[in-house]
């Protein structure tokens, strides 16, 4: 099978990212931790697998994920962690309006803040 037809396999725990809404690529590009330009090269994973970032996820749809340790959001800023989990959160949601869009360009995928510091850097 050639590697275009795999799909995009975690690098975590080797599975399929079956879709956007699982992918910590994804979020990560929405939030602005990835740049546009490093998409193509950037491992995959599923959002599961980065605990890390997975715990700042506020949402009924999406099980908590609790990090021990001093990566948990527990040790960290209580301001950090509130400003964190908005940015994440959003990012989680927009995740779900971009696998209903059709015919998009992949530039529109971020947040809006994220869309506009990316133009401001050009």
């Amino acid at each position: 099978m050639a590697k275009c037809d795999e799909g995009y396999l975690c690098a975590v725990c080797g599975e399929d990212v079956a879709n956007v809404t699982h992918s910590d690529l994804y979020l990560r590009y929405v939030i602005g931790l990835v740049d546009p330009e490093m998409l193509h090269s950037t491992p995959e994973r599923h959002i599961r697998c980065n605990p890390a970032l997975a715990q700042f996820i506020v949402d009924a749809d999406f099980d908590p994920v609790v990090v021990e340790g001093e990566f948990s959001k527990a040790t960290l800023d209580p301001e950090y962690v509130a400003r964190r989990e908005t940015l994440v959160t959003r990012g989680y949601r927009r995740l779900s309006e971009i696998k209903q869009m059709q015919d998009t360009s992949i530039l529109e995928f971020p947040l809006p803040e994220v869309i506009e510091q990316l133009k401001n850097r050009s």
